[in-house]
């Protein structure tokens, strides 16, 4: 994709959708189908405008996602000369489409018919009655991508965020419908009646949604298509206690791995231990810790928050996340500039979206290899669910987690257990709020003390041996 096709964007910033939900994403849509609209308002009455001033008899009118031409012609075969002039008002169809780049296209033509109008040299021919369009050859799957990134990004600026989306477009695509696949009706059902995974379903029929509107597409429908909405996962949401106790895998590891491994490896274990503390004291998501980090700001004195600033190049934009437990900050050695300098080797020159996925699945493949018995993501939701236990208000907690109330409300309240369910209950009806909030801090505060005791047991024998 050219940059210099989004000039349109120059003063346009896309709004973060908030949450990445749907209902996010359809803001984000309407705000730059607005930003779009407005545009091509403007730049359609400079082309009239244009027109008109170089004496060129041909309109311009933009209706139902195209943009027709009109002049007054000599009668189209077939029809009828009620007023007997030889000539009659038309409007042309020339299946151009009614945007910034369509307007570029519709007044070439419009200059061109004015000439044979003005040359008394117009006739009726395929092109002006609409049947050339009708003669074109139906794509593939494959065949349509290239076109489909560059009218896809005719209509979103092109932001770290819009390439992600469209990344993952091209992937269902391939993945689920296939590049060999027409773009027909019956071509389409056959590959979606194959997929019996329903997510895999839902992922397909969205995107090719998108294709087909993007490329004004009619030679298929999936307005009839149900599938049923994918069954979430249960997932294994840690306790504090466990968050902490569990942290020390890393070192076990690291002290119980081959003698073997590499010299320029021996201290890659630090990174992934500091990031599982970044992503149970923030509760972020993986990327954010990775894409375009301020690390000058996280280290620098006047942070006496402790905020981590997310990039508004992420998934739902700038934001300052604040520590649920700000003792984990310096429990898990967090500001360690160590641990920051291995964090600047990871993500150097690493800027797509391949490169971050390419690290966030690392990630995942780091917990795997020191046994934690969960996801980097299950560390956000304990994040969500420790908030609520708390007290701390849902609006609160959403925003730092860099979603909406709704998907606080909806998704996150999913993983409350019927334990944590039982004790927000309990702490409400028989108002021991103290009580079991101690309690809680006992328990996570022992599994503190522990870890601190096995740090500074191992420093004392790093002293020893040094």
């Amino acid at each position: 994709m050219n940059n210099s096709d989004q000039g349109i964007f120059d003063d346009y910033n896309p709004p973060a959708s908030t949450d990445g939900s749907y209902q996010g994403t359809q803001r984000q849509m309407k705000a730059t189908q607005s930003h779009l609209e407005k545009k091509f308002q403007s730049e359609l009455e400079k082309v009239k405008s244009r027109l008109k001033d170089g004496k060129v008899k041909v309109g311009l009118i933009a209706a139902n996602g195209t943009i027709q031409l009109y002049a007054s012609l000599p009668i189209k075969p077939g029809d009828i000369d009620r007023k007997g002039t030889g000539h009659k008002q038309y409007k042309i169809s020339l299946n151009i489409p009614a945007n910034l780049d369509g307007l570029k296209t519709a007044e070439e033509e419009a200059h061109e018919l004015g000439k044979l109008i003005a040359r008394k040299q117009f006739e009726w021919n395929e092109k002006y009655l609409g049947k050339l369009a009708k003669k074109k050859s139906i794509l593939t799957v494959g065949e349509s991508l290239k076109l489909f990134e560059t009218e896809y990004f005719k209509t979103h600026k092109l932001t770290e965020k819009s390439k992600h989306t469209f990344h993952y477009y091209i992937d269902y695509l391939k993945r689920y419908v296939g590049v060999d696949t027409l773009l027909t009706q019956d071509a389409i059902d056959l590959q979606l009646s194959n997929l019996r995974n329903d997510h895999a379903k839902q992922s397909a029929i969205k995107t090719l949604n998108v294709l087909k509107s993007t490329l004004n597409l009619t030679a298929f429908t999936l307005d009839n298509i149900k599938v049923k909405k994918p069954q979430p996962r249960i997932r294994d949401i840690p306790s504090d206690e466990d968050v902490v106790k569990i942290y020390q895998n890393f070192y076990l590891y690291s002290i119980n791995r081959k003698s073997t491994i590499k010299k320029q490896f021996l201290e890659t274990w630090k990174l992934w231990q500091w990031v599982y503390g970044m992503l149970a004291t923030y509760g972020l998501r993986p990327r954010e810790v990775f894409v375009n980090p301020d690390i000058d700001w996280w280290l620098s004195p006047d942070n006496t928050d402790n905020t981590w600033k997310v990039s508004p190049e992420t998934k739902t934009g700038y934001r300052e996340a604040l520590p649920l437990h700000p003792d984990w900050v310096e429990l898990f050695d967090l500001k360690n500039p160590g641990f920051l300098e291995l964090l600047k080797i990871q993500i150097e020159g690493k800027t797509s979206f391949t490169d971050i996925n390419t690290i966030r699945i690392n990630c995942s493949s780091w917990f795997r290899r020191v046994s934690i018995p969960f996801t980097p993501y299950d560390l956000r939701h304990a994040w969500a669910i420790r908030a609520h236990i708390m007290g701390v208000p849902i609006k609160a907690a959403a925003d730092n987690l860099g979603h909406s109330v709704e998907i606080h409300t909806e998704i996150y309240q999913r993983w409350f257990s019927l334990d944590n369910r039982k004790k927000v209950i309990n702490l409400a009806v028989n108002r021991q709020d103290d009580i079991e909030a101690l309690k809680e801090e006992n328990a996570r505060l022992k599994a503190e003390i522990e870890l601190l005791k096995s740090a500074l047991a191992r420093r004392q024998i790093s002293e020893i041996i040094n």
